[in-house]
């Protein structure tokens, strides 16, 4: 037994809870996609590797040069002389400025005004090739008659300039490699070379120019301290000649005592200074544990020097026994321990030395202030009697510092203007360019791989777009997924040569005959003409699923759509025709009051039908029309008007009536309903009707539309007994599912004559 799950039209159905696919399906999914959307995936593939192609063929071929050079700090240092210890390494974020003053503005001009690049149309241009020369034009137009000034065609120039320089760092080394890309490669290889070399001009020209403003500077300050010095000189003198000093070895005593005593509290201060240094140093030493080689070697000790060598010894020997060994070797630890107690011992040499700095600090401390006091008492004892003196001793201080300052500007002076006749820079070029032998741009492996990929990516999203908004029925997973119902019938479409040539015309038959006649539509008698085609076994599925229907009789079938000119009409008379030939009693009623389409193609000169039956004005007999090929009774839809209130004729109790009159008389009423969307006939029918079939356009009717309808028809919905797709394309189905093709459906093997396995 097939059980039909219906649907509630209170329940959204695209808010069902998705079941993941599984990766067979996925994979399947992926497959059909691609057989059905391999047209528009292989078109634009195809157009964007056409377009790749006229780029390569329109596309003006260009040459890059490479030329190579090094930051060396070492030659910069060495001409000035400096120590190594000051030989600090270039760090990244030095060499990366370098690469930025290669890039920059300043060394672009110098190289476009030394080769006179803003003259060279291919850096005042567009560009290159066919897109370039259109845009050439089409500035030209814009631009009008004149022409473009200096300042302009540099501005170009540099901007092109910029484009096609390549600066970059070689890795993590002081490598920077300068490339340039050009139409010419001579030309290429020339520019490369000439923004290295524009580069060292720049950087010898900057530092020249920092020199010669410092040696300006220098020379004017030289000029002022020299004007100082002289007046502080020219002061003391007049000062000795005003009070009468003499500077011979006649002047006072005091004077020489003090000046002795002022030697002597310098040196006093000096050793005191020099002792708290390395009082300062010691402690520090001490409190921060064992000191370095370097640490030693200052403190010029031997005991340390000699138990520091012993350390570092035993150092190495822990570290080797300790990778040999491992860490917690009894040998390891031996040396460790002898380690600790030479740390030890150096701390207390370090301590040691400390008091004895601390004692020599003390003692230079207490010589300084005797010193000072010794010198305070002179001075006071001479400030009553020689107060000059002080003022004379300061007039030549303030003059000796004048001096000194002027001295020390003078040298710096000679050192600077030294530097600028002898200047040096730390770039230095190690690899120039030189001409290219096959150009760079553009590559067309890569420009072909490019296209073709991103033509297929495109495809791809525009093949997942064209599947989006393809929101129609075209297989039966699809009816089953969404509208969750049974899919029947997959009807094909008949192409015209599976067909039988229409009767040329009908014949001439009188209305009393009331015989159903071939005419102009070889589509009703299809499944009769040809009893094994595809398209049979189709209807014939549909009249399986109806008596396999035991949860309630199908006895009365309704055939409706959810739009006119699905061919559900077609399949009604089709669908009665196979059922009666099987010898059963078939029944079919054309209940499309408003456009009884199917009267008119098989009972075009029915003067009466089922409103007649209804109203009593004829007999059931009387209005039926026979079938003489298969015995199918049919009763048409004649009206003598339109009928505007056609959903009251199928709700009246006549109508139920005659539907209990003719069932026990038939096997099997089918009754062509109108479609749902436009008209509400059928939404009244369920009182006399046991089970609906829903037709469905294969590839045309909109899911919304079909969705919208079941949910607006609550008698259909309820008593569906499966849907119809019609109209399939079963070649075109293959690509919308997985099951292997156009021969899953129905193979036309078994629809061969005299078939017997």
């Amino acid at each position: 037994m097939l059980q039909r799950n219906q649907i509630s039209p209170a329940v959204d159905l695209r808010n069902r809870p998705a079941e993941l696919p599984s990766l067979a399906e996925t994979f399947d999914a992926f497959v059909t996609y691609l057989l059905r959307q391999y047209l528009v995936i292989l078109g634009t593939a195809g157009l964007c590797l056409f377009g790749g192609i006229c780029y390569l063929m329109t596309a003006a071929p260009s040459y890059t040069a490479l030329a190579t050079m090094i930051i060396d700090m070492r030659k910069l240092q060495g001409a000035q002389q400096q120590s190594p210890v000051n030989d600090a390494p270039v760090d990244s974020s030095a060499v990366e400025s370098q690469v930025e003053i290669l890039k920059s503005e300043n060394v672009a001009l110098a190289v476009i005004r030394d080769l006179k690049l803003n003259e060279d149309p291919e850096f005042i241009g567009s560009g290159a090739g066919a897109a370039g020369a259109v845009l050439d034009f089409v500035s030209g137009l814009f631009a009008g008659s004149a022409p473009p000034n200096e300042f302009y065609r540099t501005r170009r120039a540099v901007r092109t300039f910029e484009k096609q320089l390549d600066v970059r760092r070689r890795g993590m080394t002081y490598v920077i490699e300068v490339s340039f890309r050009s139409l010419d490669p001579e030309r290429a290889a020339q520019i490369a070379n000439a923004v290295a070399d524009a580069y060292i001009v720049e950087q010898l020209d900057s530092k020249y120019q920092a020199t010669r403003r410092a040696s300006v500077w220098l020379q004017d300050r030289i000029q002022e301290l020299r004007s100082q010095a002289s007046n502080a000189e020219r002061a003391v003198l007049d000062y000795k000649k005003t009070n009468n000093i003499v500077t011979s070895s006649g002047k006072l005593l005091n004077e020489q005592q003090l000046g002795e005593l002022n030697t002597q509290l310098l040196h006093v201060k000096s050793q005191v200074t020099d002792a708290k240094a390395r009082l300062d140093r010691i402690e520090a030493v001490v409190k921060g544990g064992v000191p370095d080689a370097t640490v030693a070697d200052t403190l010029n000790n031997q005991v340390i020097t000699k138990l520091r060598s012993q350390y570092l010894e035993l150092a190495n020997r822990e570290a080797d026994w300790s990778s040999r060994y491992g860490y917690n070797h009894l040998a390891a630890i031996n040396l460790r321990n002898q380690m600790r107690e030479i740390q030890s011992s150096i701390i207390d040499e370090l301590k040691r030395l400390a008091e004895s700095y601390k004692s020599d600090y003390a003692i230079a401390l207490q010589r300084q202030t005797e010193i000072e006091r010794a010198v305070n008492d002179s001075v006071s004892q001479s400030q009553s009697t020689n107060q000059a003196q002080v003022t004379l001793r300061e007039l030549e201080s303030s003059a000796q510092t004048y001096r000194s300052l002027y001295d020390n500007f003078l040298q710096r002076y000679m050192e600077n203007v030294q530097q600028q006749s002898f200047p040096v820079n730390e770039a230095r070029v190690i690899t120039r360019a030189s001409r290219p032998l096959s150009k760079s741009h553009p590559q067309t492996f890569v420009v072909l791989a490019l296209s073709a990929l991103g033509g297929l990516i495109a495809g791809l999203a525009l093949g997942v777009l064209r599947d989006l908004y393809d929101r129609v029925f075209r297989t039966a997973d699809m009816v089953e997924t969404i509208l969750d119902a049974d899919c029947v019938a997959i009807v094909p479409r008949l192409s015209p040569s599976q067909l039988k040539a229409p009767v040329a015309g009908r014949p001439n038959l009188p209305v009393a005959a009331r015989l159903i006649q071939r005419g102009d539509e070889p589509v009703l008698w299809a499944a009769i003409d040809s009893p094994f085609s595809r398209f049979s076994e189709a209807i014939r599925s549909i009249k399986v699923n109806a008596d396999l229907n035991v949860t309630k009789p199908s006895k009365i079938l309704g055939l409706t759509s959810a739009l006119p000119n699905e061919g559900k009409s077609t399949l009604a008379f089709v669908f009665a025709q196979l059922v009666a030939q099987s010898g059963a009693r078939v029944l079919l009623i054309d209940c499309d009051l408003r456009n009884p389409s199917l009267s008119r193609k098989v009972a075009a000169n029915a003067e009466r039908g089922i409103l007649d039956v209804l109203s009593n004005n004829a007999t059931l007999q009387d209005t039926l029309w026979r079938d003489p090929e298969t015995g199918l009774a049919f009763l048409p839809g004649a009206t003598r008007s339109r009928i505007a209130h056609s959903h009251e004729v199928l709700a009246s109790d006549q109508m139920k009536d005659f539907i209990d009159a003719v069932r026990s008389h038939y096997d099997y009423v089918i009754v062509d309903f109108p479609p749902l969307t436009p008209v509400v006939d059928v939404r009244i029918t369920a009182h006399f009707v046991d089970s609906f079939v829903f037709i469905v356009e294969w590839g045309k009717t909109q899911v919304q539309v079909v969705e919208r309808a079941l949910r607006s028809a609550r008698a259909v919905n309820e008593n569906l007994l499966g849907v119809v797709l019609n109209k399939a394309d079963i070649a075109a189905m293959s690509r919308y599912s997985g099951y292997g093709g156009k021969n899953y459906y129905y193979n036309s093997h078994y629809g061969r004559y005299g078939y017997t396995e």
